[in-house]
């Protein structure tokens, strides 16, 4: 009870929706700090050899790839987002809804980037030897993490 107001999480959907709102704004504004402190292809050597932030806009899906192909994207995420909420609102499973949020976090926060912009703002860069992994961000990290952990949910579902 908060100043004579009871807000029950357990069975709320409002907790997703914060999370999701949480991963956007924290995307957005990481972003917006790469934007305005780091030109264009360039980097700020944090581990010489193997980490850099860096200021690269991807006008692609991951590693560039397809790119320039916005009238796909755009509307493709939209309705993989409306797709995942569906599925987020009829889930009862905390760890699956947890997967969702960050899976719908993270592709909200690039669409934006896609629909404002035209292209997503990439920035942590990492190199392994003589192979530098493709750029990516706080929302890429969000869609693979829950990707992985929905997966988990959809593989232990079935071997049960």
């Amino acid at each position: 009870m908060l100043m004579g107001i009871t807000v029950n999480f357990g069975g709320s959907k409002m907790v997703w929706i914060i999370l999701i709102s949480f991963i956007i704004a924290l995307d957005q504004l990481v972003k917006i700090i790469i934007i305005n402190n780091i030109s264009l292809t360039d980097s700020i050597v944090v581990v010489k050899g193997f980490f850099y932030v860096s200021h690269f806009e991807n006008k692609g899906i991951a590693w560039s790839l397809l790119e320039s192909k916005l009238f796909l994207f755009i509307p493709l995420t939209v309705i993989i987002t409306l797709l995942l909420g569906a599925y987020l609102y009829k889930s009862n499973n905390r760890l699956e809804r947890t997967a969702v949020s960050f899976i719908l976090g993270g592709a909200v926060g690039n669409l934006l980037d896609r629909v404002t912009k035209g292209s997503v703002t990439d920035f942590l860069e990492f190199h392994f030897g003589s192979y530098v992994f493709p750029i990516f961000n706080i929302a890429d990290i969000f869609v693979v993490i829950g990707a992985l952990i929905l997966s988990y949910c959809i593989y232990k579902k079935e071997v049960l």
